[in-house]
């Protein structure tokens, strides 16, 4: 009898251990700092949801620049020789790192530029290689924008565009052919460093420029307060893709759900984690966004913002 009850408990011991899932380990890639990284928590709050815990069935191995664009390559390639599960690399100037220092080892990204055009993937449908994940990207925002100013401002003929080339994605093109459709002259501003926003705003300035459009990149979020603060001193209003941009004080942001879409990453980790191909797994664009107008702003700037175009935002800053 007594050597029935353990074979039976041996039985359910052995059913108990096959049922926990495996632990896994996720090579984390940032910019910045896990702590400074202001997306992080969406992702972490995503695995958790999805049934992944710290310290139980799962393990974060982070590697961070702290802001030092130089540490990347030799970051990346430690968490390589870790041989992690997979990889997630957070910003479309972290992710070539992480491809570089792995081609068999899985990368989830979560990126703001083309991954196409910036050649990580060679489709979103189909990305090929090792790499899937999400971007903030995509084509309808910039007209988008421009037709939400449009409808601010009604007498606006002069806007100009804050944009950095080498960050790799389709707005600033897509912005200057909405401009010939809705009669506007769609100045160029380009900033390839800190150092370039002086001669920009200048420039803008010089020919007298009715309102600013942001491009979203990490340089632009890096310079958020300078770019605003030049908008105020020359009452132009702002627009962005992010609405941290609207809270600090830009007229109005449209765009994804920044938080949103990096918790989607980590549906690409679970899924790859079980079994699928990176290769396989589509890139995710964003399906929804927001419209956030800061009613402050405009009020600053003399503007009356329509009903209509209040009753299409998202959310208000007051």
């Amino acid at each position: 009898m007594r050597a029935l009850f353990v074979a039976v408990a041996l039985v359910l011991l052995a059913a108990g251990a096959e049922a926990q899932p495996a632990r896994k380990t996720i090579g984390v890639l940032l910019f910045s700092t896990p702590a400074g990284d202001a997306n992080l928590t969406a992702f972490r709050r995503g695995l958790a949801e999805l049934g992944y815990v710290e310290g139980r069935n799962l393990d974060l191995l982070y590697r961070y620049a702290e802001g030092k664009p130089e540490r990347l390559p030799a970051l990346a390639a430690e968490l390589a020789a870790f041989s992690p599960d997979l990889i997630f690399a957070m910003g479309g100037d972290v992710a070539p790192f992480a491809r570089t220092a792995t081609s068999t080892i899985p990368i989830v990204i979560a990126v703001s530029n083309d991954p196409v055009q910036a050649g990580l993937v060679a489709s979103l449908a189909r990305p090929g290689g090792n790499i899937t994940g999400v971007t903030f990207v995509s084509s309808e925002l910039a007209a988008k924008r421009l037709q939400l100013l449009k409808q601010a401002m009604p007498g606006i003929s002069r806007v100009a565009v804050i944009w950095n080339p080498d960050h790799v994605d389709p707005e600033y093109r897509e912005t200057q052919a909405a401009g010939r459709v809705l009669s506007l002259r769609v100045q160029s501003l380009e900033v390839r460093r800190a150092g370039d926003f002086e001669d920009a705003f200048r420039a803008a300035a010089a020919e007298g420029a009715e309102a600013l459009i942001v491009v979203s990149s990490r340089l632009m979020t890096f310079n958020r307060r300078r770019i605003l603060e030049f908008a105020a001193r020359q009452r132009l209003p702002v627009i962005s893709g992010w609405g941290p941009w609207t809270e600090e004080g830009a007229l109005m942001s449209y765009g994804p759900d920044l938080n949103a879409i990096v918790q989607r990453a980590a549906t690409h980790v679970d899924r790859v984690l079980k079994g699928a191909r990176a290769a396989e797994l589509p890139i995710e664009q964003p399906t929804t966004h927001e419209l956030v107008i800061n009613l402050r702003t405009a009020r600053a700037l003399g503007l009356s913002i329509e009903p209509s175009l209040r009753a299409q935002a998202t959310r208000t800053v007051d």
